[in-house]
């Protein structure tokens, strides 16, 4: 759509593809619904939009938002994303991925991603278990939790995602949870202004397997993050017992030693500009074919 032509503006109902089917209490109604509020802020155009799953209870998004989606395959999100990315780089690109599919089968792909620096919204649905294979150890798994696979307890220490990221020098980190709405509402607005891999953590309940995962009627288990200008505020209905700390996102350091406290920790962890693998590509793309096309007017005197 050309820039000159007005823009219908976009609501909530406009983004609501079908009825979601999620067990009763599960966190992914409140992170859909989370999603569907920062492109109604963002104003972004459901056919300027696409959403990109893998599989899992959290692969279900792309069919219940009105925009351009993709359900692919287990732990491949990243690498459909980034052809969704180099096809049509105006898109407005979301991947969303549950812990088991982004750390586990999805590892690799992740590592890569977030490497590559892929300009993309990259929601990490955390609700320790896998959920759709009906309660089995995940990478995130507390241990000594009882699993089907593991039902004596689970073995080792669970993977720790922000860490991960950070280990990967991410971009962009952030944690918050499907709980609190504003919380995650913010860390979502500021991800979607930033430029490159946003990797947004978000503890998600899960009531039906995994019901001791997240304390959510507690906050003093509870770590946020804040900055005047460049974090988000702490939830205020989670805040009154939990810790707050000021901490600048451009603080690599600082943010390593935040990350310890996860998963209990809240708020936009590190943030930093640099250059992406897409818009390497792109741009060298882009030069190949004007010079073809300047040796072919060169050739042919046109």
């Amino acid at each position: 759509m050309s820039d000159s032509v007005e823009k219908t503006p976009v609501t909530m109902k406009d983004l609501k593809a079908a009825d979601p089917r999620w067990c009763t209490g599960c966190g992914d109604y409140s992170i859909l619904v989370g999603v569907r509020k920062g492109m109604v802020t963002k104003q972004y155009q459901p056919h300027e939009t696409v959403h990109v799953s893998g599989i899992g209870c959290s692969g279900r998004v792309p069919h219940y938002l009105e925009t351009y989606g993709i359900h692919s395959i287990h732990g491949r999100a990243v690498p459909v994303a980034l052809g969704v990315r180099l096809g049509n780089p105006n898109l407005k690109l979301f991947v969303h991925s549950g812990d088991g599919d982004s750390l586990s089968i999805g590892g690799n792909h992740l590592i890569h991603g977030i490497h590559k620096n892929i300009n993309c919204v990259y929601i990490l649905y955390d609700n320790q278990i896998y959920g759709l294979t009906k309660n089995q150890t995940s990478p995130t798994t507390q241990q000594g939790q009882e699993t089907m696979t593991q039902p004596g307890g689970t073995y080792i220490d669970p993977l720790n995602p922000l860490r991960f990221a950070l280990g990967l020098k991410a971009s962009f980190v952030a944690s918050t949870a499907d709980w609190m709405g504003n919380h995650l509402n913010d860390v979502l607005n500021k991800a979607m202004d930033h430029k490159g891999f946003a990797f947004i953590h978000v503890a998600q309940r899960c009531p039906k397997f995994n019901p001791k995962a997240w304390d959510y009627r507690e906050s003093h288990w509870m770590t946020f993050l804040t900055h005047d200008e460049k974090g988000v505020p702490a939830d205020k209905r989670n805040s009154e017992h939990a810790k707050t700390v000021q901490h600048d996102p451009s603080n690599f350091s600082e943010a390593i030693h935040h990350s310890e406290k996860a998963p209990n920790v809240f708020g936009i962890l590190y943030q930093e500009e640099k250059a992406s693998y897409d818009d390497i590509l792109l741009d060298k793309t882009k030069n190949a074919e004007q010079k073809k096309r300047s040796e072919l007017l060169d050739k042919f005197a046109i």
